[in-house]
């Protein structure tokens, strides 16, 4: 556990991101010929109100180690309507076989745009998982760039964590952590996956995390489906 401290202290000392910071903690793997449809909703409730957003993605592995996803995002607006906010496009990238060295290694690069603004944000960071026994550290660390005639040019990075029991596929119990500009959230999560014939399986993921680096109400609640074939 001495080298899982060493790196929870080298990405957490990382400068944080606003805006809703609770989201996925990605794993480093690409499974080659797979296809998959997700959906994610993110329900941030605070003292001034509650943000609720969607995203539905469609895409899949274009090689053996990279995978190409396409996401529309919406959210809630203050008239309480919901529609289209934004588009994104998101390349994962598995950098070493699976369980060939001490740690699994991967990258993920992402751009958005906003629906109907000058307003433009590319991602790009690294994607750690060990496995300890029965257990799995995952550990996300981002760079974001903001620019547009809409937006502040500003650069911003995250951090996001995940420490999982693996009791059985279809109920593993975790921790997560997340942490943004003002933002230090933590929490309980849980993962299942059915596994249907060949390659198809139906995985799913919550969690409710808690704002814990300022006084007031900020809790998250996050919700995720996922299906691959």
């Amino acid at each position: 556990m001495r080298y899982v401290s060493v790196v929870c202290l080298l990405f957490s000392s990382l400068s944080w991101a606003d805006g809703i910071v609770v989201d996925k903690v990605y794993h480093p793997y690409v499974m080659p010929y797979e296809k998959e449809v997700e959906w994610r909703l993110v329900s941030r409730q605070t003292d001034q109100g509650n943000i609720l957003a969607q995203r539905f993605g469609v895409g899949g592995a274009i090689s053996e180690t990279l995978s190409l996803e396409l996401y529309g995002v919406g959210e809630r607006d203050d008239n309480g309507d919901f529609g289209l906010s934004a588009y994104e496009a998101e390349l994962r990238w598995q950098l070493v076989e699976q369980g060939r060295y001490w740690a699994d290694w991967g990258a993920l690069f992402e751009i958005e745009k906003q629906h109907r603004q000058d307003s433009y944000e590319i991602t790009s960071g690294l994607l750690f998982e060990k496995e300890f026994g029965q257990t799995s550290l995952t550990m996300n660390a981002f760079a974001v760039y903001e620019w547009g005639n809409d937006i502040d040019n500003e650069w911003e990075t995250e951090f996001r964590a995940q420490y999982r029991y693996r009791l059985r596929s279809a109920f593993q119990p975790s921790i997560e952590l997340y942490s943004g500009e003002d933002f230090l959230g933590v929490g309980p999560g849980f993962i299942g996956l059915h596994r249907y014939d060949g390659q198809h399986q139906l995985k799913w993921e919550a969690g409710f995390i808690s704002e814990v680096g300022h006084g007031g109400k900020d809790h998250s609640f996050r919700l995720a489906l996922e299906f691959e074939f």
